[in-house]
């Protein structure tokens, strides 16, 4: 989907998914960038989840029902569906932790799901380490990927207490508040991401649209 169709969407269905528990950044990222895009779009169906330490319901079932669900309440052509993701990465997935429950969310998993839903335009959004690495299975014509990082390289800002993450200040926080487009969106975070990691010196996390 290019930046520009997902700008002209009749709607868009928003799923935002807060994946690991153990911290509250996640479950506030998760619940902020809903309320970011369902003030700058004509929104449909919206769904945040997150888990907690005692438990949740963001797990990879519970995002495959999320996502069939928000899906059934958009036309399958003209709507858009927005996908948000923030956890902990690895080079083979995200990291899902609720309560006790462990899972990794993989990039073939979520690629299936995706295309199970039948909504032919999509924006997926994946705030963690090692993000990129969702890109070479999910990017397409009709699926425009944005992640917090390449598929090499650590995001940053998951302490207990913040609200955001680096990136997802950067993105939802700031620059999707007030940038004319996704495009323009996704150029001013990367460059205040890149600035604010350089200045505490830590190894640029290098985000990615495709």
């Amino acid at each position: 989907v290019s930046p520009m169709r997902a700008e002209q969407a009749a709607k868009v269905g928003v799923v935002s998914f807060g994946l690991f528990g153990d911290q509250g950044v996640f479950r506030s990222e998760a619940t902020g960038a809903a309320q970011v895009i369902a003030g700058r779009f004509e929104t449909g169906p919206i769904d945040v989840q997150y888990n907690s330490r005692r438990g949740g319901r963001a797990t990879v079932e519970g995002l495959g029902r999320a996502l069939q669900s928000a899906a059934s309440g958009l036309d399958a052509e003209k709507d858009v569906l927005f996908v948000i993701l923030t956890s902990h990465g690895s080079p083979d997935g995200l990291a899902i932790k609720a309560g006790r429950l462990q899972q990794i969310l993989t990039p073939p998993q979520l690629s299936a799901m995706l295309a199970k839903t039948g909504v032919r335009h999509k924006v997926v959004v994946i705030s963690a380490c090692y993000s990129g690495v969702f890109i070479p299975r999910l990017a397409n014509p009709d699926v425009l990927v944005i992640t917090a990082a390449d598929a090499n390289h650590s995001s940053f800002g998951c302490q207990d207490k913040a609200r955001w993450t680096y990136f997802g200040d950067a993105f939802f926080n700031v620059a999707l508040r007030q940038a004319a487009s996704l495009k323009e969106a996704f150029a001013e975070a990367r460059s205040l991401v890149r600035k604010r990691e350089l200045r505490e010196r830590f190894e640029p996390s290098n985000p990615l649209m495709e």
